[in-house]
């Protein structure tokens, strides 16, 4: 059976995939990047591991993959097949996608950002499937996202496209170590909440999904953290809706796990917000952790697509 092979590269953990062009998931796997042994450690265990995933496919399906997609953090050139650079993983400029083609045999090999590709699969089977413009806006430890145009993601010019957690929300706000101050993600991720309302409730192990909690309890404290995050994310979401003009706004990560507690409260503050623009519609991202995995999977059928056309 024909397949390609799918890699989510996360800082911790990296989930992996065989993907049928229906996009019948074949495989799931899942193993630790090793990052404590350092990035060189890190590059061989992926090659290790989409190794193994082509063995597997070829001993089980009995044909490898045909490609394989990977997505991973930090400054991604996809143009060249470049890690660029990645904090939480300690690499610098490594041509992840040559030495990927070299330990595969040879086959295409396609290399994305993990969030870019997260919001492609969510763009064109999740939540945002049949939209033709989307934004899509993970909210975790920090905040990125992704800009979704008939089917594909806008990179830009230098790969940096989508970056709404370095809007400035709070002009000399929270320093980011951007070197900005007053960065959205420094109000508005899920890593902000937990911090916020670990001090307001003075227990430095709690986190947000505990202040969403709180909120729904009726606590004033959480309620009052809750709404400084909230009103930050929609001033970014705005600023984000007038530049762009989505169709769909696509709200996921840690803190879009809260449901309704975030979205009634962001949907009624964008609403606010908003004065000649058009309201998008601001819905929960639905394919969860897999997203990136899924995306990945959707590069690599891609890459074989677009050499199949090309050929005839």
């Amino acid at each position: 059976m024909r397949h390609v092979i799918a890699l989510d590269v996360g800082g911790t953990g990296m989930k992996a995939a065989l993907i049928a062009a229906d996009g019948t998931l074949l495989h799931q796997a899942r193993r630790a990047t090793g990052r404590e042994n350092g990035p060189d450690a890190v590059v061989e265990n992926i090659l290790g591991f989409t190794a193994a995933l082509r063995a597997l496919g070829a001993e089980r399906f009995g044909e490898p993959a045909a490609a394989a997609g990977v997505a991973v953090p930090g400054i991604v050139d996809e143009e060249r097949g470049v890690a660029a650079y990645a904090a939480n993983l300690g690499w610098r400029d490594v041509p992840l996608r040559a030495l990927l083609a070299e330990r595969l045999g040879g086959i295409p090999v396609a290399l994305g950002h993990d969030v870019r590709t997260g919001g492609l699969a969510e763009g064109r089977i999740g939540a945002g499937k049949g939209a033709d413009r989307f934004f899509f806006v993970p909210l975790g430890t920090g905040i990125a996202g992704a800009i979704g145009i008939d089917g594909r993601v806008e990179a830009g010019a230098h790969g940096f496209a989508g970056e709404i957690g370095h809007i400035v929300v709070r002009p000399g706000g929270t320093p980011c170590p951007c070197g900005q101050r007053g960065c959205l993600e420094r109000f508005a991720s899920a890593s902000a909440v937990s911090q916020a309302w670990a001090e307001a409730c003075g227990d430095p192990q709690a986190d947000a999904a505990d202040c969403a909690k709180a909120v729904e309890s009726g606590d004033a404290r959480a309620r009052a953290v809750w709404q400084e995050a909230v009103d930050a994310l929609a001033d970014g979401l705005v600023t984000a809706l007038t530049l762009l003009d989505p169709r769909t706004l696509i709200i996921g990560g840690g803190l879009a796990e809260a449901g309704e507690t975030l979205f009634a409260p962001l949907r009624e503050a964008v609403r606010r917000r908003v004065t000649f623009q058009k309201l998008p519609a601001v819905v929960p991202a639905a394919l969860g952790d897999t997203a990136g995995c899924l995306g990945a999977g959707l590069l690599a059928w891609d890459l074989l697509n677009t050499s199949t056309t090309a050929r005839r």
